[in-house]
């Protein structure tokens, strides 16, 4: 006989009293200042007339979707430090997991948009007042955010009609899709193969536009005859670099393998790089790398 799980036990960070004084203290801490942060970086887009451009929308679209991201999984964290109760009911369970997944599906997509905004911008700098209008940066960001609550429906859906029936303990922070795949009971066999390619497309065709604008744009800044030019014009796409960079060689290793991962503590320190610490990490590449940004923040 089995008996359906209707709520998880989330095993978190189980160490000491000390350390997780410590790891609440710093996940606080780093909580707050990505809040801030992207607050500061939506403010100083949406007020300043110099930064009405294509590249500051899709900043100002990525800081908002950086806050919600956050705040998809670090404040259930916080409140089990603090309550010492790690439980969590299915529904919100499949919910955290659904909103998590888009936001992150919608990331990926966006990252890809703002590189080919950076292609135009380089490759084709006549034209692109043209092609990169007002409602051409609203449609793709519209697209971003679209697409990537609608892959994360899909994905979700399948791993919500599953049958879970214990042991009910997720070896992980958050309800993510490897963690809640390992404590189902059913064939999850259709489950597994929707997730496995729907990653790869939400994943990989953003990466590859993201290869193929760099491509062109690094083309193009090696014809370039001046130095300083090369160099002004590179220091313009080195803070999104940095950020696919980052955000991409987490991502690809978590949820681009052809099979369920195991929860083991390497999964939850990966995981938390890139949803805790990479949210409060782009603001700061994005502004220290942008002398327009540091100006409008020196003179507030």
């Amino acid at each position: 006989n089995q008996t359906a799980v209707n709520e998880f036990i989330l095993l978190g960070f189980s160490y000491g009293l000390q350390v997780q004084t410590l790891l609440y203290l710093v996940f606080l801490v780093t909580y707050m200042v990505t809040i801030t942060e992207n607050a500061i970086i939506i403010f100083v887009v949406k007020r300043n007339q110099r930064l009405q451009k294509p590249m500051y929308y899709f900043l100002g679209n990525l800081s908002f979707l950086e806050i919600w991201y956050v705040s998809v999984t670090l404040p259930r964290l916080l409140f089990g430090f603090w309550s010492q109760s790690m439980t969590i009911s299915f529904t919100s369970c499949m919910t955290q997991l659904y909103f998590f997944i888009s936001l992150m599906c919608t990331e990926c997509v966006l990252l890809a948009v703002m590189a080919y905004d950076r292609y135009l911008a380089v490759c084709h700098p006549l034209r692109y007042p043209a092609i990169m209008t007002h409602k051409l940066c609203f449609q793709l960001s519209i697209l971003s955010w679209g697409g990537g609550f609608s892959v994360s429906l899909v994905k979700v859906s399948f791993i919500s009609h599953l049958t879970f029936c214990g042991p009910q303990v997720i070896n992980h922070f958050f309800c993510d899709i490897s963690p809640v795949l390992n404590l189902s009971c059913s064939d999850m066999s259709l489950a597994q193969t929707v997730d496995f390619v729907l990653a790869l497309v939400i994943l990989l065709i953003p990466l590859l536009i993201i290869v193929f604008s760099y491509c062109c744009i690094l083309s193009t800044i090696l014809c370039m005859p001046s130095a300083q030019g090369r160099r002004k014009t590179f220091s313009t796409c080195t803070s999104h670099f940095t950020v696919v960079i980052l955000f991409f060689s987490a991502t690809l290793f978590m949820y681009a393998r052809p099979r369920r991962i195991h929860s083991f503590n390497l999964n939850k320190i990966v995981s938390v790089f890139y949803a805790v610490f990479t949210p409060a990490l782009n603001p700061l590449i994005y502004c220290l790398r942008n002398k327009e940004v540091k100006e409008i923040l020196r003179k507030i």
